[in-house]
């Protein structure tokens, strides 16, 4: 597995400090509408900034891609050094020593994998099978304004302030293009490397969210902190959405039941949970339905015997989908 990380780290200016820094990079500024100016002038180096002008609150944001910052590497406790010595001294050189790393804190993160599944049929059906988990604990279903439904299984915290998106990769390509567009036939061309892709983001997008995950103040420090962890934040956040085990049509999900548990009591509350999440087409109604204490004993005999409560439906053509995180 190879991640992906993405920072925003955000600046809240008042009016005059705001303008100062607009005014040395305005010529180098694009609209991105009424309130909002982007410069690009970084975005090969990894860094894309952009101007909030809001009428009460002016804020100057950094979008910074990580993995890009490093050469294509991707950051871990190792090189987090080298990494927050490039950044500053990207941000010192922009600004022109006029704002420094830590004068930013970082407002969201975004951890992002392509898990290759092997083909478009393969994704489809992953998708199909996933929408089936419906609500979980911590995260409810939601749309994305980017992604279809279709294409997608989308969830955000309720109150965590994490969000959840796996997505048909070269799908979402193929509903950016316009023939007649440029940049269009490049998504075309995109679109042709990602088959058999699913694309997993875990975003931490509330400041909640960071303060769960780091107890660091500055930025500098977090951003170091969630390199050292951000795999086991993608991973942790994956298993809270995701069970474990590889998923079947009803009938033999039972018949495995009966055959691996033979804990007679865990074995009927394994069964019920499958019969439940069909019957609530959500994996938290179901084990609320369940209303059993110690749930998390079942989910682990469930993981223990690598076969997910999540049944593939009547209605589905394919027999069995193998362990998602085999993949991985």
């Amino acid at each position: 597995m190879r991640l992906q990380y993405t920072f925003d780290l955000t600046l809240i200016l008042d009016s005059d400090r705001f303008n100062e820094l607009l005014n040395r990079v305005y010529s180098k500024s694009e609209y991105g509408g009424s309130e909002k100016l982007v410069d690009q002038s970084l975005v090969f180096k990894g860094i894309l900034v952009t101007y909030h002008d809001k009428q009460y609150k002016k804020k100057v944001r950094l979008t910074v891609n990580m993995n890009l910052l490093l050469d294509g590497d991707e950051p871990d406790e190792d090189n987090s050094d080298k990494l927050i010595r490039k950044l500053e001294k990207r941000i010192d050189s922009y600004f022109g020593s006029m704002l420094q790393l830590d004068d930013f804190y970082v407002s969201k993160v975004c951890l992002v994998t392509d898990i290759n599944v092997g083909c478009r049929d393969n994704v489809t059906d992953y998708i199909r099978v996933l929408q089936r988990i419906g609500k979980v604990k911590f995260f409810s279903p939601s749309c994305d304004d980017k992604i279809s439904e279709e294409i997608s299984f989308c969830l955000d915290g309720n109150s965590n302030g994490l969000a959840f998106r796996i997505y048909d990769l070269e799908a979402w390509f193929n509903e950016q293009t316009n023939d007649e567009d440029t940049e269009s036939k490049e998504q075309n061309t995109q679109a042709k490397k990602s088959v058999g892709l699913l694309r997993t983001e875990v975003r931490l997008m509330k400041s909640n969210a960071i303060r769960t995950f780091t107890d660091r103040l500055v930025a500098s420090d977090q951003i170091t902190d969630f390199c050292g962890k951000g795999r086991k934040i993608f991973l942790d956040v994956l298993q809270w959405v995701i069970p474990f085990g590889a998923f079947f049509k009803k009938d033999k999900a039972v018949e495995i039941i009966i055959k691996k548990v033979t804990d007679t009591k865990i074995r009927r509350r394994m069964l019920q949970l499958v019969a439940l999440v069909s019957e609530k087409k959500s994996l938290l109604l179901a084990q609320k339905a369940l209303s059993y204490r110690r749930i998390d004993e079942v989910m682990d005999e469930f993981r223990d015997i690598e076969v997910s409560p999540i049944t593939i439906s009547r209605r589905h053509d394919v027999k069995q989908l193998d362990n998602l995180y085999k993949y991985m």
